[in-house]
């Protein structure tokens, strides 16, 4: 009987070991390929967090843009003759301009801030008005952001359009500064 039980206590001791070093390499080895896999996942879809965030300040800076030149031309903006009635600048539709209609002197502001181009890839302290191509009215948008032509006396006048000043391209191929 005394052998019976050392035998059962032997028996119970091999069962409740823990994991052996193989069984813990193989078990990290297959975590380490399913996180390798699984990588290039992430990097998409902050590629693609990104590109929403640049559609939706791209949508919200044309909108006050086009919000500007509707004021414009509803004379509620003074400009001069030869003006195309877009902004001088983006930082202009924060800041505000007086509305001309309005004895008082209100301002009419066109965004609360200037949104920041999120594949911008300079210094992060740069002001988020410098992190875009401007386009004037009359210049090409293969030009945007370039000197004005000799030939058009509207370049760098006005703020017509914005783009991405990003040499990327978007996951559907087509560059950001073409969105």
């Amino acid at each position: 009987m005394p052998t019976n039980t050392v035998r059962s206590r032997g028996a119970n001791q091999l069962d409740q070991r823990g994991f052996t070093l193989i069984e813990l390499v193989i078990t990290l080895a297959l975590v380490s390929i399913l996180a390798l896999a699984i990588m290039p996942f992430s990097e998409l879809i902050v590629q693609r967090e990104k590109e929403q965030q640049l559609s939706a300040a791209l949508r919200e800076i044309r909108t006050a843009l086009d919000a500007y030149k509707d004021s414009s031309d509803a004379g509620l903006i003074d400009k001069e003759a030869e003006a195309s009635g877009y902004p001088p600048s983006l930082t202009v539709l924060v800041t505000g301009v007086p509305n001309a209609k309005d004895p008082k002197g209100s301002l009419l502001m066109f965004l609360r801030h200037v949104p920041r181009d999120p594949f911008f890839a300079g210094e992060p302290d740069t002001p988020a008005e410098d992190t875009w191509n401007v386009r004037s009215y009359g210049v090409p948008p293969d030009q945007a952001g370039a000197d004005a032509p000799s030939g058009n006396d509207q370049a760098g006048k006005d703020v017509f359009d914005v783009s991405s000043k990003s040499d990327r391209a978007g996951i559907n191929g087509v560059p950001y500064k073409q969105w």
